[in-house]
C-alpha cells in the first residue's frame, strides 16, 4: 500500500478520549509538575492552539537523546497537539525546571520514521529504574521491530532547542 494511502492507526477513532481526559490529566500534572519536568520518558509540551492562538499544553511520553526528542503520537494526525504543531511548528518543552523554546518537525516518511525508532528506541517510560533499564538492554531486540511496525500509521514529532 503507498503511504499516502495508509489508514488511520485504530487509535485514531479514540481521539476524543484525551479530550474527555483533560480535566483529570490537567490535575495529574498540577498536582506532579516537577516530577514530569524532571521525569525521563516524559515531556511538558506546549503548543499554540491553532484555532485559538491560546497555549495549551500536554504531557507526553517522550525518547530524549543528544540532539533532541521524539514523541510519537498515538491517535495519529488527529491529535490536537500534533494538528496544532501543523500550524505552528514552534513549541516549548519543560525539561529540568527550565522552559525552552524548540521548533517541532512532523516526520510522516516510514523510512525516516523507522530509522528514527531504531537509532533512539521509544520505551514506555516506567517509574521504576530497573524497567527501564530492562526495557533498554534485555527487552530492546523485541521492542525495536515493534516500535517499526508501530510507526508505520502514526507521525513522529522530532523536537529540537532553537538553539
Amino acid at each position: 500500500m503507498a503511504e499516502g494511502n495508509e489508514r488511520a492507526p485504530f487509535a485514531a477513532r479514540l481521539h476524543f478520549i484525551p479530550r474527555l481526559l483533560r480535566g483529570p490529566q490537567g490535575a495529574v500534572v498540577w498536582l506532579f509538575r516537577r516530577y514530569f519536568e524532571r521525569a525521563p520518558g516524559w515531556v511538558l509540551l506546549t503548543t499554540r492552539g491553532r484555532k485559538t492562538g491560546i497555549l495549551r499544553e500536554v504531557l507526553l511520553p517522550c525518547e530524549r537523546f543528544a540532539d533532541g526528542l521524539i514523541v510519537i503520537s498515538t491517535y495519529g494526525l488527529r491529535s490536537d497537539w500534533v494538528r496544532n504543531i501543523r500550524q505552528d511548528a514552534r513549541v516549548s518543552v519543560s525539561s529540568a525546571g527550565w522552559q525552552i523554546s524548540a521548533r517541532a518537525d512532523i516526520i510522516e516518511d516510514l523510512q525516516s520514521k523507522q530509522a528514527l525508532v531504531t537509532a533512539h528506541p521509544f520505551f514506555p517510560p516506567a517509574p521504576v529504574e530497573p524497567l527501564n533499564f530492562l526495557h533498554r538492554t534485555l527487552l530492546r531486540p523485541i521492542w525495536v521491530p515493534f516500535l517499526r511496525w508501530w510507526v508505520r500509521t502514526r507521525p513522529i514529532v522530532l523536537i529540537r532547542s532553537e538553539r
